[in-house]
């Protein structure tokens, strides 16, 4: 089973069900062989039942086991299978509710909750947020058996002890989506983890293609820190950054980005060489600096605050610029939709 799911896996999704077509029915026959010289009484099950209908109900069962189920009016021969997922069972949706922190248990109830599930509660959890419900539960079942729930419309998925699950796989399984993974967390601290892989999903691209990868919460920690409130951020930029409110525009991008690389790299060479100019015009730049802010730049603290001001300054800025982009995007799919009426008026005026 693992190598046939490692199988479907390899494939491009639109491939999925085609390899699942071709091999049950061989993988079926090897299951029913085992069972066959394993188990007296399955034998002569198979007497009584006959091979093909016990075959079919094997290769049922794997289905299942997949994540899916099979349509019985289409399927009646292998060649014919057709898969749709699973719904999740009630009492999944409890042990979702329960570590997403939707519904308040206590820890007994918790250990009831995941034998009725049949998820026994992982030492550790790591939340994965989908910006597409589809095919959540071949994800899930690649991913270790992973829980599927929604939070506030979007599809989540947690991952069980996420260190068996390397990274390299959650790339592999996620490849070709717009996806954010959470953090690893202990069970009881599951939201956290949930809570920044939905924020990080939501400063991400929406859209996926063969090149998307999926966005790991730990390749993001900082930027999350700066943005979880960003009424605090603005209030930080607006304390330290107001010498440059008398600029213009250019000016102040000019300072901001070479006084940000200063302070990154600690000298003009190195912002020189991130800024790919003259190390004389950072020089330059930086009197200027120097003359705005004063002798507050030789304090640590102050570079230090000035440094988390610049940075959350420009990823405001680019969240915005992002989220008007989408807005754009919406508009324009929106403004494309005419009822039939006005298209037809239109003709009739010549348009």
């Amino acid at each position: 089973m693992c190598d046939l799911l490692n199988r479907i896996w390899s494939r491009p999704r639109g491939e999925w069900t085609r390899v699942l077509r071709k091999e049950l029915p061989a993988l079926a026959e090897k299951v029913c062989e085992e069972l066959r010289s394993g188990f007296p009484a399955f034998a002569a099950l198979l007497a009584e039942t006959g091979a093909e209908e016990t075959h079919r109900a094997v290769e049922q069962a794997m289905v299942v086991a997949l994540g899916y189920q099979e349509n019985a009016e289409r399927a009646r021969r292998p060649k014919d299978l057709v898969v749709t997922p699973l719904p999740m069972a009630p009492a999944r949706r409890e042990m979702f509710a329960a570590l997403s922190g939707a519904k308040d248990v206590s820890d007994v109830a918790l250990a009831e909750v995941a034998r009725c599930a049949g998820w026994p509660v992982p030492a550790l959890v790591q939340a994965v947020a989908l910006a597409s419900p589809a095919e959540a539960p071949q994800l899930a079942a690649a991913l270790g058996d992973a829980l599927i729930g929604t939070v506030d419309g979007d599809t989540c998925l947690l991952v069980p002890d996420p260190g068996t699950q390397t990274r390299a796989r959650l790339e592999a399984a996620l490849k070709g989506r717009a996806a954010a993974v959470g953090h690893a967390v202990p069970a009881g601290d599951t939201a956290s983890s949930l809570r920044w892989a939905r924020a990080l999903l939501a400063l991400s691209p929406g859209r996926g293609g063969p090149d998307t990868r999926p966005a790991f919460v730990d390749d993001h920690l900082s930027t999350l820190l700066l943005l979880q409130d960003e009424s605090l951020a603005r209030a930080l930029s607006a304390r330290w950054l107001s010498p440059l409110d008398d600029l213009t525009p250019r000016q102040s991008e000019r300072l901001e980005v070479t006084l940000l690389a200063w302070l990154e790299g600690g000298g003009a060479p190195e912002a020189a060489r991130v800024l790919q100019v003259h190390p004389q015009t950072v020089r330059y730049r930086l009197r200027q600096i120097e003359k705005l802010f004063g002798p507050a730049l030789r304090d640590p603290r102050t570079r230090f605050e000035l440094e988390m001001a610049l940075r959350s300054r420009r990823l405001m800025a680019h969240v915005r610029r992002y989220r008007s982009r989408a807005g754009r995007r919406a508009r324009a799919v929106a403004s494309s939709i005419r009822p039939l009426g006005v298209a037809r008026e239109a003709r009739v005026n010549g348009l």
